[in-house]
């Protein structure tokens, strides 16, 4: 029996509002319940979308299950469905409308964070996750990696860009050098209809609830059981029992536990690596450490509930119910650290920045995905009945593709046009407010916002060099699904210094853009490093 209703409209019980967030085959919008007033957040599946991806039985049967799992967990721990209803083209889920926003934004916002603050947050996570086992659900995909309350995509990059490995500062958090790209190679691993991330808080309100959600890849067991249930989760959070395909249960959650509050500890995980391969290798082994001096403060209870998370061994690992009961969370008051933890606080701003960027890459990537099958279905099914143009080798859908791609280069084109002249109050225009960014002149760190690139304007394009041409070499652009887009290039200037000397400078670039409301925007930059750029350091050189 479907848990969907099909015998009322959405729009009978609920008035639709502003959108959320957009995925594939998915969209998320506030919604208004008429008879009571009360506000949702409506997750409104697409199924015509699904239905061309020619796999119907299964992803309805997916959506089947994640309802039906959402229905039965009632934690003030977990997002709650309330209600689901089908109509021809599309299924309706119901959710609260949490408007807290993801748990770690929420860390890096606080003047004061501490072991104990951890302490309550992984509290809260093991309450839900104890929830789920106890009712027979096991989540699978447990992580950090929230962008915002809902689906998005914001940010794509296509393996012919991976090539660039942007740098941060040295340290355990080279781990952040790998980039953004580590998880692309296996896609097969995420689900193909999107939900919401998964450690959310209730409200902004000060100590508001965390909560799970995001149970797309979550299955039903009876008992203890253990089995195969095929490969599922996120790479860093893998248990060694998955990447072995041996069978596994509730465990698994257990492990990803661990690492989120390995993490929550110092602001980086326990496992990583740029090779996923070796990846894989530490976690089956269960290869990780406390390094000074970060983890020299952090009290031995910690470590000691961290190690038995993170026990190779699923049937030694600890149980839900135990953790709660590790004085390390029973006993906080007594036990956990009290003081400030500036450092982890700032690796979490940069962990923050890195999983943001990672997972709208992952949302767009399976967007192409659907876009690429769906491109491929319409050819297939339309036969000898697909008109040609007088290129016969090209049809009219590739002539669209074209003039799209055209589209994206004349953008990119007029952005740096408007870099050239100096002109900052066009290239706000045509850039996302909350533009991300790595370039030479911000020393490798993730730049996000405007406010780095209205200094850039005023104290390095206006005052060092002058742009006298600039050509762009080699444009490949990749579309992802109708409303966003990468194009990589190389950009060759031609320009004047401030003494009147001509330079040539080559950069690889990489940009994202977005459509919204008809309008193409920057929403993501990638230069790569040239000794030759004017940057913010020969700026004080070029001015004395």
């Amino acid at each position: 029996m479907s848990v969907f209703n099909t015998s009322t409209k959405f729009s009978d019980n609920y008035e639709l509002k502003e959108e959320l967030g957009k995925g594939a085959f998915s969209v998320v919008k506030r919604c208004v319940q008429r008879s009571t007033g009360l506000e949702f957040a409506a997750k409104i599946i697409n199924t015509k979308k699904l239905s061309a991806r020619g796999s119907v039985s299964s992803d309805f049967q997916k959506l089947e299950r994640e309802a039906r799992i959402c229905r039965k967990l009632q934690h003030p721990n977990i997002v709650r469905l309330h209600d689901s209803i089908q109509e021809e083209n599309f299924h309706y889920l119901v959710f609260d409308l949490v408007t807290g926003g993801e748990l770690f934004e929420d860390i890096v916002a606080r003047e004061f964070y501490s072991e104990a603050d951890a302490s309550h947050c992984i509290q809260q996570i093991l309450e839900g996750v104890h929830h789920c086992h106890c009712n027979g659900v096991v989540h699978r995909d447990l992580k950090v990696s929230s962008v915002f309350l809902c689906l998005h995509i914001d940010i794509a990059v296509t393996s012919s860009f991976l090539r660039v490995s942007p740098f941060f500062p040295s340290g355990r958090g080279n781990y952040l050098r790998s980039g953004f790209f580590e998880l692309i190679g296996s896609l097969h691993i995420f689900p193909l209809i999107l939900q919401p991330e998964n450690l959310l808080l209730a409200s902004k309100a000060k100590g508001a609830a965390v909560k799970l959600a995001d149970f797309g890849l979550a299955i039903e067991f009876q008992n203890d059981q253990s089995a195969w249930f095929g490969f599922a989760g996120t790479p860093g959070y893998l248990s060694p029992e998955v990447l072995k395909k041996e069978p596994y249960g509730k465990a698994v959650d257990i492990w990803a536990c661990g690492v989120i509050l390995y993490i929550l500890l110092v602001g980086y995980p326990p496992f990583w690596d740029e090779d996923q391969h070796r990846l894989y290798a530490q976690i089956k082994a269960g290869a990780y450490d406390y390094p000074s001096p970060e983890w020299d403060t952090v009290t031995p209870e910690a470590k000691n509930l961290i190690n038995q998370m993170l026990t190779v061994n699923p049937a030694k690992r600890i149980t839900a119910s135990e953790a709660l009961k590790h004085p390390w969370i029973c006993q906080r008051e007594r036990v956990a650290s009290m003081v400030h933890r500036q450092e982890t606080v700032d690796c979490l701003k940069k962990f923050n920045a890195r999983r943001k960027l990672k997972g709208a890459i992952l949302t767009t990537m399976l967007a192409t995905r659907n876009f690429s099958s769906r491109s491929m279905m319409a050819k297939k099914g339309e036969g000898s009945q697909v008109k040609e143009s007088t290129d016969s080798s090209t049809t009219l859908e590739d002539e669209d593709v074209k003039a799209r791609k055209q589209e994206i280069i004349k953008m990119t084109e007029q952005l740096i046009e408007a870099i050239n002249t100096g002109d900052y109050e066009n290239y706000t225009k045509i850039c996302d407010p909350h533009l991300t960014s790595f370039e030479p002149e911000a020393l490798g760190n993730l730049v996000e916002g405007m406010e780095f690139h209205k200094f850039y304007f005023d104290n390095v394009l206006t005052k060092t060099w002058r742009a006298i041409n600039t050509t762009i070499l080699n444009p490949h652009v990749h579309l992802l699904g109708e409303d966003a887009a990468c194009i990589a290039y190389i950009r060759l200037t031609q320009y004047l210094d401030k003494q009147g000397v001509a330079h040539t400078k080559q950069t690889e670039e990489t940009r994202v853009w977005q459509r919204r409301d008809s309008k193409w925007q920057n929403i993501h930059f990638h230069r790569s490093f040239n000794s030759a750029s004017p940057s913010l350091s020969s700026l004080a050189q070029q001015q004395k």
